[in-house]
């Protein structure tokens, strides 16, 4: 028994300390994705601990180890829960009114388009992202375009394609391609009904995985760049998509600090979108943040429409900069922007053997 207690209790502190290394290797970094895992493992755990002390004292050090680790897994957690959860922001004469949105990675091999097309005509965002979007899901969607006018289309085969949706007037458009010439990223300038501005930004940067990329290095330097171009943005701003990414990764903290947004699930919950087909290793990793005079009205899940991700909806609308919103967004620290800068020609560098 004691044995056994080791070992798992091992590889679960092993797992939770990986993600200290800055080391951009796919090990180190998927190890980001399943905090609230580790954590449900690591309290059963903990408490056998106890039970197993009393005839092997050398236990302590593992229990003292383990329940400092359960500790930081809870603080970083807890502002993803209601509990952390500002007064909701009332809505000023001059707010813009409510926009949806709806962003969802399809699949590219996934053909059961009409569950997609469905639950746009039901929900009827006035903006709608694909991803992993190819030339067969750009021809499923054509049948939308007379309610979606103005449209944005990247279509490719090697599950980067991007295809963007809406209703809203788009003053400008353009399609970058920030660290790979077929990894693109899509910014509009929008203007509602009513008037308002805002810009628009939908990503969708590799994943560091053992079937995909090795390391992070082409979406950390894709991520970061978006968010050093939108840093000095004064129009409002929402970024949002598949960032094959958890909010709490050190990553994901560099892109809020440097962009000068705010994540959109604080306060909301973790919302897990992927994978849709393993209800235990779900992990957050479609996300949407925002500048401080986008206000957050609902983040929402929707069920699956037979992809391995789950769309995820927003409604939101646009007021004057708030200063309470504003306390929520986290400055770069001496020696971040260094970080930052490296990080992306590191993602330029990059070479992938995987996309070819």
């Amino acid at each position: 028994m004691q044995i056994l207690f080791f070992v798992l209790s091992g590889l679960l502190i092993v797992l939770s300390l990986l993600p200290f290394i800055r080391c951009q290797h796919w090990v180190f970094r998927v190890a980001e994705f399943v905090k609230l895992q580790l954590l449900v493992f690591q309290v059963p755990l903990l408490a056998w601990g106890f039970y197993l002390v009393a005839d092997a004292p050398w236990i302590w050090s593992i229990q003292i180890l383990q329940a400092l680790l359960i500790g930081y897994h809870v603080f970083i957690l807890v502002r993803y829960t209601k509990f952390w959860r500002k007064e909701i922001y009332e809505k000023g004469k001059d707010a813009s009114d409510s926009i949806k949105i709806i962003s969802c990675n399809v699949l590219q091999f996934n053909k059961e388009h009409d569950r997609f097309i469905e639950l746009i005509r039901k929900e009827q965002p006035q903006i709608f992202l694909t991803m992993e979007s190819d030339a067969v899901w750009e021809n499923a969607l054509r049948e939308l375009e007379s309610d979606y006018p103005n449209v944005v289309k990247v279509t490719l085969d090697n599950t980067y394609g991007m295809h963007f949706y809406t209703k809203l007037k788009v003053n400008k458009s353009q399609v970058h391609y920030f660290v790979a010439d077929d990894i693109p990223s899509i910014e509009a300038e929008l203007e509602t009904e009513d008037g308002h501005r805002f810009k628009f930004f939908a990503v969708h940067p590799p994943p560091p995985s053992p079937t995909e990329e090795e390391n992070s290095k082409e979406r950390d330097g894709d991520l970061l760049s978006v968010a050093k171009k939108v840093r000095d943005y004064k129009m409002p701003v929402v970024v949002t998509g598949d960032f094959n990414n958890v909010a709490w990764a050190r990553s994901s903290v560099l892109f809020k600090k440097t962009s000068k947004l705010i994540d959109a699930r604080i306060g909301r919950g973790i919302l897990s979108t992927f994978h849709a087909n393993y209800w235990f290793f779900r992990v957050p990793l479609d996300l949407l943040f925002h500048s401080p005079n986008v206000f957050i009205d609902k983040l929402f899940i929707y069920p699956s429409v037979g992809s391995d991700h789950f769309p995820m909806g927003c409604t939101f609308f646009i007021d004057r900069y708030s200063d309470e919103q504003a306390e929520d967004i986290e400055e770069l620290e001496k020696g971040e922007m260094n970080e930052v800068n490296e990080l992306i020609a590191e993602g330029r560098k990059e070479e992938s053997d995987n996309r070819e």
